[in-house]
């Protein structure tokens, strides 16, 4: 590993620690001509398959970008980062397990919906809204209506501390 203050190629490793899910190693460097030290992080490099776009370009699987779409969505929602990150190992888990050279980028869509369904209904609206490229307003108000609750009762508020006239007004 070469220094990053003297570029000398001889550094040696003071400390190697795993993180918390053991994927990747975090080591401590010395350099043994400036006597720098600096930290890097190890990944072990998976193959992750090419992203077949709509217009049918193909670009390599970025999970930055995974990310970045899903903490938009997730923006001032209850859901934090380590939620995100989980969500998005999952998905490169699963899209590896096909063990395809080429993915349709729709298909990791349907996952990352399929995901924020899961965590919470409003980051996943805000997803599908942008996703989905409704056409028109009925076609988005149908999809809310595939999520919103199925029958009054469901729909109904129950034990409404925040606003108790409401409770009130059902009696």
């Amino acid at each position: 590993m070469k220094c990053p203050y003297c570029s000398t190629p001889e550094t040696k490793v003071i400390d190697s620690r795993l993180n918390q899910t053991a994927d990747m190693t975090r080591r401590r460097r010395e350099c043994s001509e400036c006597g720098g030290r600096f930290t890097t992080y190890e990944r072990i490099e998976e193959f992750m398959p090419n992203v077949i776009k709509k217009d049918g370009r193909r670009e390599p699987f970025q999970r930055e970008k995974i990310v970045a779409g899903l903490q938009k969505a997730c923006q001032k929602r209850p859901i934090t980062g380590s939620q995100i990150e989980a969500a998005v190992t999952e998905i490169e888990k699963k899209i590896q397990s096909y063990g395809l050279k080429e993915i349709p980028a729709n298909s990791i869509g349907g996952m990352l919906m399929a995901a924020l369904h899961k965590m919470d209904k409003v980051a996943y609206v805000r997803f599908a809204s942008v996703y989905r490229e409704f056409r028109d307003v009925e076609e988005f108000v149908a999809d809310l209506n595939q999520i919103a609750p199925q029958t009054p009762e469901e729909a109904k508020p129950r034990d409404n501390l925040a606003f108790p006239f409401l409770n009130e007004a059902e009696s």
